[in-house]
């Protein structure tokens, strides 16, 4: 669960576990178990306000038993040091850094509502029992959407100047399972705050044994601070899924998939999945926006793709000067400039069957082709934005 900044992963207060069944055991409790002659709240006339008459009925308070414990010393202890132990395990409610924005399904304040509600009953039933249900969780190996998992980096791959490939190891042969365009949350801590960002594995949801993710680092980018920190074998905390673009094969005549940058990555898994089922005869046209011909990702991929009869791939390079400067097999099929109003007219006129059209990129970028989209005649519901 999540918890007051200061304990660690999977911890709980050291107090924790130590304090409730005093509840049941202290003598002060049933009155007449130990030396004292009353119970903690004294007499039938009601409770003794601390500090007052004490419950064996001296001015002081204090036992008529030789040398033993003022019950109503102990219980003010008691009650004090097990407060503070259920302050302790309290969820401690998001910071706005902790939002991704992606809106997940549960959100990180789902899920501290979710804890919020949790530990409440177990406070009131004075049971921390009922807490470790949570505790347990975030020590399985499986992805979950509400307890994050930790993961081992087995490999890290430079793709550009300031964007990796990270591949992360999953027991023994199983698999994420993730469903088509589906994305997982990543928790880092930098400088004390904790920020979660939203990414998208670039791997087939069924791959086994493993699961890659795509990632461009930021020069003031905080979850980039972090990122920059990874090496091969650490962990990182990882949960999820969510989201997802709901496909079948033959769904659709032809996708048509609008990307910019690393709005790539949820375009990947569906090219894979329509590309393995021998069934799946849809057409996909990809159009990948990048700065330069060097920025973009994935170019061997890519060009395995571009080979299937029914996948074609168009690029947009905004920084590029002159077509000439390329490989004579990208001069074709890339454009300069942005991707701009008429240019998304001009490719979807020449989808061969009327496209359903994916978009991913930044907020802009999204809003902008969404718009383009529907000048160019798609209507809402043959668009979908990640």
């Amino acid at each position: 669960m999540l918890v007051r900044q200061g304990a660690g992963e999977g911890t709980s207060s050291p107090a924790e576990g130590g304090v409730a069944g005093s509840w049941e055991t202290s003598p002060w409790r049933a009155g007449a178990a130990g030396a004292c002659r009353a119970s903690v709240w004294g007499r039938a006339a009601g409770p003794v306000p601390w500090g007052g008459l004490g419950p064996c009925g001296d001015g002081a308070g204090g036992c008529s038993a030789p040398g033993a414990a003022c019950p109503s010393s102990q219980a003010r202890t008691t009650m004090s040091g097990n407060e503070d132990d259920w302050l302790a395990l309290k969820p401690q409610e998001p910071s706005p850094s902790q939002c991704c924005g992606s809106g997940c399904k549960p959100c990180i304040y789902d899920v501290y509502e979710k804890e919020l509600a949790q530990w409440e009953r177990a406070k009131a039933k004075q049971d921390k029992s009922l807490l470790m249900e949570k505790k347990e969780q975030s020590n399985n190996s499986e992805l979950n959407p509400d307890t994050f998992t930790a993961f081992n980096i087995s490999s890290v791959e430079q793709l550009t100047e300031d964007t990796y490939q990270y591949k992360f190891e999953l027991p023994g042969n199983s698999s994420l399972q993730l469903s088509l365009g589906q994305h997982i949350v990543l928790r880092g801590v930098v400088n004390g705050l904790e920020v979660q960002r939203a990414y998208t594995p670039i791997s087939p949801g069924n791959a086994e044994g493993y699961f890659e993710v795509l990632m461009k680092c930021y020069e003031a980018g905080l979850m980039s601070q972090y990122i920059k920190t990874w090496k091969k074998g650490d962990m990182v905390f990882w949960r999820g899924p969510f989201g997802g673009f709901p496909y079948r094969p033959n769904k659709y005549g032809e996708l048509l998939m609008l990307a910019s940058g690393t709005g790539l990555a949820p375009m990947l898994p569906i090219l894979h999945s329509i590309t393995d089922d021998e069934e799946d005869e849809t057409f996909v046209t990809l159009v990948g926006c990048f700065r330069t011909f060097d920025k973009i990702y994935s170019k061997p991929l890519l060009r395995d793709l571009a080979r299937y009869w029914n996948v074609r791939i168009f690029y947009v390079l905004s920084q590029e000067t002159s077509l000439e400067k390329l490989p004579q097999s990208y001069q074709e099929n890339t454009y300069l400039g942005r991707l701009d109003e008429d240019l998304v007219k001009t490719i979807i006129n020449s989808c061969r069957r009327k496209p359903f059209v994916l978009i991913c990129g930044s907020s802009a970028f999204n809003e902008d082709m969404s718009r383009y989209s529907k000048t160019a005649g798609i209507e809402e519901n043959s668009c979908f934005v990640f």
